[in-house]
């Protein structure tokens, strides 16, 4: 028994001892007696309610510091088990608060880091608050922070809008939008509800689509550059090499059969760099000058059997089982180019399946959300999530006697007719679709 719980036992026990003297003096009529014993049994009373008291009081202080999570108190453990575990409870809630409040410092760092605009909406009574914004969302729209979302309806209107409209729950669209009375600019938006039993959450990214297009070219001409250096370096090296052997033979007084030799060969090797190097230049001005389409209304069919039937002999030789499944749609478009681009997709279908046993290619025509879908599939090894963003890259190829243009030059030609090309992984193969307007 601990030592408060001691005392405040012995002035209960007095306190009821002296009752008991008190009454049997009052029966007595020892008046004296029994009042002085009835004083000292309140006494005893009183002292033993302050000592409760005073751990209650300190109870009850911790708890509503929890409550309040006021936590600059330091309080100490002492004997009474109430107050000691309330101190215990306090420490355990300040060390959690203090961890939560790291946390939320870490994570609003992170998201201030953000190149997108970021916005998350709570709710609270049907009434929907600004629980966090990142500086560049509030950059993007040109507006300053509130705390309540309504006040964003006079400040960023036509945006306020779209978001209502999405009703807070999953969308992505595009918009444009005019800022401070400028011209108007087109944006991505993405809403992402989060909700549990206690909240609802609505997280809204924003990212400006001349800013993506900006990264994307950037991104791309920095890769193509990459490969230009890496494929004038790889020929102009030994070239050069050569060149300076070339030199040293010719200023000799005698030239032996031996150099003589060595000159024809290198000239040979110079001769074939040069073609490699023009080769590439002719790679490269196929998909920098791509000619304009003429378009006129075809059928589609017509482009894939005529595709199929131009490779009939390589699937043949390779053993290849190919699969149509082919609605017909009349498209305005250049047949030659969507029949080179269809040819560039076949031939990377043959390749990808060429050490497959039970080798398949499947064309697909349908219709989805107005759109027509041309789409080749095979059976083949895939490709590496690691260079899936790669493969549209300008002369990027695993391939050893492959170009790298064929990809690069088939979404060309679909973007040239306002459509788009995209992969798409398989569980055993891959599938590329070409979508056009219908």
């Amino acid at each position: 028994m601990k030592k408060q719980q001691f005392f405040w036992l012995i002035f209960i026990l007095l306190a009821i001892v002296c009752g008991i003297f008190a009454y049997d003096f009052y029966s007595q009529n020892k008046w004296i007696n029994c009042i002085l014993f009835s004083l000292v049994s309140l006494v005893c009373i009183v002292l033993a309610q302050t000592s409760a008291l005073s751990y209650i009081q300190k109870t009850e202080k911790l708890l509503l510091a929890i409550q309040k999570k006021d936590f600059s108190l330091f309080p100490k453990t002492e004997e009474n088990s109430l107050v000691e575990n309330a101190v215990k409870l306090y420490y355990q809630s300040k060390e959690e608060h203090l961890s939560q409040s790291s946390y939320k410092l870490l994570y609003e760092e992170i998201l201030n880091q953000l190149e997108i605009g970021l916005m998350i909406l709570s709710e609270k009574n049907n009434v929907w608050d600004v629980f966090y914004v990142n500086p560049v969302f509030l950059e993007i729209l040109q507006i300053p922070k509130y705390n309540s979302w309504n006040l964003y309806e006079n400040k960023a209107p036509d945006f306020y809008k779209i978001i209502e409209q999405t009703n807070y729950e999953n969308s992505q669209e595009f918009f444009d939008i005019s800022i401070n009375e400028n011209a108007k600019q087109s944006f991505s938006l993405r809403t992402k509800k989060v909700q549990n039993v206690k909240h609802r959450f609505c997280i809204i990214s924003l990212e400006s689509v001349q800013k993506i297009i900006e990264q994307k070219e950037k991104l791309a001409w920095n890769n193509l550059m990459k490969v230009i250096s890496h494929e004038l370096l790889n020929t102009l090296t030994p070239v050069n090499s050569l060149i300076q052997n070339l030199e040293y033979i010719a200023n000799q007084e005698v030239i032996e059969k031996e150099d003589q030799q060595d000159m024809k060969e290198s000239l040979m090797i110079i001769n074939s760099k040069s073609k490699q190097l023009l080769n590439f230049v002719d790679d490269y001005r196929q998909v920098a000058e791509l000619p304009k389409p003429v378009f006129k209304t075809i059928s589609l069919t017509n482009i894939v059997e005529s595709a199929l039937n131009f490779l009939k002999p390589e699937f043949e030789k390779k053993h290849i089982v190919i699969i149509n499944s082919l609605e017909n749609h009349m498209i305005s478009a250049d047949e030659k180019m969507i029949e080179r681009c269809l040819i560039n997709l076949y031939l990377n279908a043959i390749y990808a399946v060429s050490d497959n046993v039970e080798r398949t290619i499947k064309t697909e025509i349908k219709t989805q959300n107005k759109r027509i879908i041309l789409s080749v599939e095979d059976n083949g090894i895939g490709i590496q999530k690691e260079i899936q963003d790669k493969i549209f890259l300008p002369f990027f190829t695993t391939r050893s006697n492959g170009s790298g243009i064929g990809l690069t030059l088939s979404k060309s030609i679909i973007e040239a007719h306002k459509g788009y090309l995209n992969y798409k992984p398989l569980e055993q193969g891959s599938r590329f679709e070409i979508w056009f307007v219908e």
